[in-house]
């Protein structure tokens, strides 16, 4: 198959594409800290998702004819993989915000700078795993009279992920609101290297108390979010191994499905109800990859239908979220 990690026409366009948006989103658009409308948020939501499916289209274009839509179903695959999966982090976003009392006009910029951060860490991540991958086949066996050659690593991916699917079925999302994200490895790293101020300056990262240099408390925000989405990532990043393995399409897919993150989440922050079921629908998408990782030897789904099936999950939980809600507990009055 081939690879469009070594087209660099391709990936010049994407680099473009990328830098661009970001100068123009921080630039331009966000110079000046504000709170997201939901307007806005639309807007911007349905600029990246409009950019990312052109970005697909390219993809389709630009690859041989016998490999155009292949090319073209694991990017989309790969894609709304990574949207589903990081919906459940915004959650945690929120969670976040509110614990360490993040006022909405400063939000945007935190998100911002985590995302910069997610960007280079997935890189790592994807790059890496595809080689490390490559160096974990083992010896050909013959299974039911098949030719099989199984993956070590993929192999633990997929029960790893069957494992995370049916442990986020019944996680109880009220355990998070009382997680105390102060004490996370992203503030605690934080809190050891910097002194840090007890209040906030505006939306500045750094501050100057009698004559001394001090990180604020967004400063901290912003290591818990790159802390948590790196926690994410390991569910995330395997998951989209079962895809393909051209980095470039792992990589792209997910940075273009996180770049409209920040956008999603101002408006998840507005319309959580309309996402109650989401959780149980992302548990389904895990363990389907994961089973599909671990019969990818024996049994080779196509990426076509794989896209199918996790659209299809999707769109049935977003439904079951808008006619069947599930209502948060009331706190008794005291």
């Amino acid at each position: 198959m081939e690879n469009l990690s070594s087209n660099p026409f391709v990936i010049g366009v994407f680099a473009v594409v990328v830098l661009g948006m970001l100068i123009l989103d921080l630039g331009v658009f966000n110079k000046k800290s504000h709170e997201i409308s939901n307007k806005e948020a639309i807007w911007w939501s349905v600029s990246w998702i409009g950019l990312s499916m052109l970005f697909s289209g390219f993809l389709y274009l630009t690859a041989s004819n016998e490999m155009a839509l292949e090319t073209f179903a694991q990017y989309q695959t790969a894609y709304w993989i990574e949207k589903a999966l990081s919906v459940d982090n915004l959650f945690v976003f929120i969670l976040v915000f509110n614990f360490f009392n993040v006022r909405r006009e400063y939000q945007h910029k935190v998100l911002y700078w985590g995302i910069i951060g997610a960007i280079i860490f997935r890189a790592i991540f994807i790059f890496v795993g595809v080689e490390m991958i490559n160096f974990t086949y083992l010896p050909e066996i013959t299974v039911a009279g098949k030719i099989v050659r199984i993956n070590l690593l993929l192999l633990v991916f997929g029960f790893f992920l069957v494992y995370a699917g049916i442990k986020s079925w019944f996680v109880n999302a009220e355990d998070d609101e009382e997680t105390d994200f102060s004490k996370s490895p992203g503030a605690r790293m934080i809190y050891r290297i910097f002194p840090v101020s007890k209040e906030f300056d505006g939306d500045k990262f750094f501050t100057i108390q009698n004559g001394k240099k001090l990180v604020t408390p967004l400063f901290v925000v912003v290591g818990v979010v790159e802390f948590t989405d790196v926690i994410f990532a390991v569910d995330s990043i395997p998951a989209i191994f079962s895809v393909s393995r051209d980095p470039f399409i792992l990589y792209t897919s997910n940075i273009f499905a996180i770049l409209g993150l920040r956008s999603l989440f101002f408006l998840l922050a507005n319309f959580m109800h309309m996402f109650s079921r989401l959780k149980f629908g992302l548990a389904i998408i895990l363990a389907f990859i994961g089973a599909k990782m671990v019969l990818n030897p024996i049994y080779h789904m196509s990426s076509t239908v794989s896209l199918l099936i996790v659209l299809g999950v999707l769109v049935c939980s977003f439904l079951a979220s808008i006619w069947f809600p599930i209502k948060p507990k009331e706190v008794p009055a005291e």
